[in-house]
């Protein structure tokens, strides 16, 4: 990263106490980036943002709470952040929750497409028009290779059908990139100069593996540190989405090594599930109504 591309601008990473988006925000700190911790836990984000200061003492990082499961959370943090800064560069929507136990939210939707999409969904269509007045702003939603032969399933998205937890975390992964591409495919449509981007971080070591309260058991722990790569290595396709000037919107970055599961960034194909228009113009109408969000592409 070029520092004199970053200084001064401003970062929303979601999620980013800890992980991946951790690792962001340390990368982004320390370009000169003012970054902008949204998390649930705002004791954990304060930990995080003493982490950042000692290893980056000049760091301009502040803590804001956010509950990306909470719709009202959501508005209330937009409110906040219109409150704060005139236009925003960098919207990381990182945060994610994994095959939890059936959960409906307070607004009635399962909990990991609530999350994981819907929340990231809101979330950006309340912040575009601080997107929109920033220069060459970007937005990078984390996908997964998870989303590889998962389907959207429009008849049962709360889960009352039955659900599983994994299929149901395939699906959120696929809607965050079907919504990356399909935000940036409207941008274009639009004429505006922000663009969206889709990664994922190949399979890391993370602790998006916690249930609740409770945790992956320990051999599972030294398993996912021996065979799986470091968050600091997986955050390298957000910092790449993030910050590469010869990305044109509408890529999907990953890691470049065997299988997409590790290594440095590169330009990928997402799985073919990802490019059914129809598909992604459903999601995009459901989520939508079910956010009561709509986007405002005049700038």
């Amino acid at each position: 990263m070029e520092e004199n591309r970053l200084t001064e601008k401003t970062a929303i990473i979601t999620g980013a106490n800890s992980g991946l988006g951790l690792e962001t925000a340390k990368a982004f700190a320390g370009q000169g980036v003012h970054v902008i911790l949204a998390v649930r836990d705002t004791d954990k984000g304060q930990t995080a943002l003493e982490h950042i200061k000692k290893e980056a003492p000049g760091a301009s990082v502040e803590v804001m709470k956010l509950d990306l499961s909470d719709l009202d959370s959501i508005s209330d943090f937009a409110e906040q952040a219109k409150g704060k800064m005139d236009s925003l560069d960098l919207l990381i929507n990182n945060a994610g929750v994994m095959v939890p136990p059936f959960t409906k939210t307070k607004d009635g939707i399962e909990l990991q497409f609530a999350s994981n999409h819907l929340g990231h969904f809101a979330l950006t269509g309340r912040l575009l028009p601080l997107l929109l007045k920033a220069p060459a702003s970007r937005v990078v939603t984390l996908s997964s290779l998870a989303h590889r032969g998962a389907a959207i399933d429009f008849d049962n998205l709360d889960g009352s059908k039955g659900y599983k937890g994994m299929k149901f975390y395939g699906q959120s992964k696929l809607a965050n990139l079907m919504f990356a591409q399909e935000l940036d495919k409207r941008l274009k449509q639009h004429g505006l100069p922000t663009i969206s981007i889709a990664c994922h971080p190949g399979i890391s070591a993370t602790n998006l593996f916690k249930f609740g309260k409770r945790e992956a058991p320990r051999i599972f722990k030294r398993l996912m540190n021996r065979y799986f790569q470091p968050a600091v290595m997986g955050a390298l396709p957000t910092i790449y989405a993030a910050t590469e000037p010869g990305l044109k919107g509408g890529e999907y970055i990953g890691p470049d090594g065997k299988g997409q599961r590790r290594g440095y960034p590169i330009i990928e194909t997402p799985h073919k599930a990802a490019h059914n228009e129809a598909v992604s113009q459903r999601l995009w109408e459901i989520s939508e109504k079910l956010t009561g969000v709509s986007f405002n592409f005049t700038n």
